[in-house]
């Protein structure tokens, strides 16, 4: 199993930097223990104009066998079936993807105390693989590597039997990447593609597995048009891995293009506290305010947007009248935690069938959240920045357009009242504003009049004379078609 890294250089910049990017230096061959074999670093080539370092991996296909029980771990096949007589010590693979990580765990991660500036700039490279198993053939290289920055990415198939032309193709090609790329991406995307190439890995996919991917994924795979794919035969077709790992993909997505770090924009979950407001009364009086307008509306098919822990989900799937439940939040964290809090995973079949976590954004319009008779923003919109707030109504109440839609925010005349709340406080960190009920009333107000819409305000939780109550709610009805409007989120 061979890979070699190239790159070419100046006398001012010579290219034998490689060694120190690559932690090795060039006049020493040096040998390495991985778990199923011996890895070799040497270097074919290494002057000021081209430096070349290899990487050699010899594999034991009897150990590595009985190491599987013949069982094919991981998904292996070639393993598995052929049994001593394999591809495996050959092929590039999984194998070869640890041993990258092994030995040149320090590259990978872009660090190098000798030369951090030159770690951090493009380089040009050219990678060579002359055995690469590629299920789904040339094309589906090109479709993985090409996306990535690559100038060249060549996949020559190699022939069964040159002797035999009429026999066509194996599935292997011999790979050959060219461009200017940090030498860490580089070795990042191939640790990754490897064995996605292969599709079959040789030990057993585990929930780290995930956290594996989205660290050498970083940068690249969010946006890859071939996400899916590489997710999903990277963490061997595991659908509950997957689907964690997608989850998390798209909250990299959108935070970055929102310029927002991902724990800011993840952050619907406190980690030390339950979010759920105290006292308590207060939040099962909003719920029941809640329900008590979804039932007068006639609503059965209701969307809880910005469900966080799933509170309120848990109290429409009591009432049978509401027949489709869609809980929606865009903090992968808060959708875990709603998972378990219904039990999912240990609903019957006719109850599961009513309810739905989804994963999204409400500054986006999301054709998944149309067609339904209620929407329910409950102490939401406060955590949003003001500039953000016509694109969650467009998407709300120009793009979903549901009959009903009830919003609920805290009336920060009540703030007073709150004895352990410091003046000028707000109720929760991440809220960027809470309004009086003139402000409320106002901007919805103008939400009913711009979409088509009328709207009603109910008081929650005990309502002060001088005050007011703690949280306020809008009602808002639609009256009229929407007026064609140009989609704003």
């Amino acid at each position: 199993m061979f890979l070699t890294i190239s790159t070419t250089g100046t006398p001012e910049r010579p290219a034998t930097d490689l060694g120190f990017l690559l932690h090795k230096h060039p006049d020493n061959a040096q040998t390495f223990s991985t778990s199923h074999g011996t890895a070799h670093v040497l270097y074919p080539e290494a002057s000021a104009e081209r430096c070349t370092a290899a990487l050699l991996l010899e594999v034991d296909p009897i150990g590595l066998v009985r190491r599987g029980k013949g069982k094919g771990r991981g998904g292996a096949p070639d393993s598995a079936l052929a049994q001593y007589v394999n591809d495996r010590p050959y092929a590039a693979s999984s194998l070869l993807a640890v041993a990258l990580a092994t030995v040149f765990k320090s590259a990978l991660h872009g660090a190098c105390k000798a030369m951090p500036e030159r770690a951090a700039q493009p380089l040009p490279l050219r990678v060579e693989v002359p055995a690469l198993p590629a299920r789904g053939g040339a094309e589906l290289v090109r479709k993985l590597f090409g996306p990535l920055g690559w100038d060249t990415v060549d996949a020559e198939p190699v022939v069964l039997d040159g002797a035999f032309p009429e026999w066509g193709d194996s599935r292997y090609v011999r790979l050959v990447l060219e461009g200017e790329l940090r030498l860490a991406d580089a070795l990042n995307q191939l640790y990754v593609l490897l064995p996605v190439l292969d599709d079959a890995k040789h030990y057993w996919v585990s929930p780290d597995e995930v956290d594996k991917l989205l660290r050498a994924g970083d940068g690249w795979l969010a946006d890859h048009p071939e996400q899916k794919l590489i997710t999903s035969r990277y963490l061997s077709r595991r659908w509950g891995l997957t689907r964690e790992a997608m989850e998390r993909l798209e909250l990299v997505r959108l935070a970055e293009s929102d310029g927002l770090d991902v724990d800011d924009l993840d952050n619907a979950v406190d980690e030390t506290t339950d979010t759920e407001e105290k006292p308590v009364p207060l939040a099962e009086q909003r719920r029941e305010a809640i329900l008590a307008a979804l039932r007068a509306a006639d609503a059965t098919r209701v969307l809880d947007l910005g469900c966080g822990q799933g509170q309120l989900v848990q109290a429409l799937l009591k009432d049978v009248r509401f027949t489709d439940i869609v809980g929606v939040d865009v903090s992968v964290r808060a959708l875990t935690i709603a998972g378990r809090r219904l039990r999912l995973d240990r609903l019957g079949e006719r109850q599961a069938g009513r309810v739905k976590l989804i994963q999204g954004s409400l500054a986006y319009t999301d054709k998944r959240l149309t067609g339904y008779d209620a929407a329910v923003l409950s102490e939401v919109i406060e955590h949003l920045d003001l500039p953000r707030l016509p694109a969650l109504e467009y998407a709300v109440f120009g793009s979903a357009r549901p009959r009903t839609v009830l919003v609920t925010t805290p009336n920060v005349e009540y703030n007073v009242r709150w004895e352990s709340l410091p003046a000028g406080h707000v109720r929760h960190g991440d809220h960027r504003f809470e309004w009086t009920r003139e402000e409320f009333r106002g901007w919805a107000a103008h939400v009913a009049g711009q979409y088509g819409y009328e709207v009603a305000f109910t008081p929650v939780g005990p309502d002060d004379p001088e005050v007011g109550p703690p949280t306020q709610m809008a009602v808002f009805t639609h009256t009229t078609p929407p007026t064609p409007k140009e989609d704003t989120a």
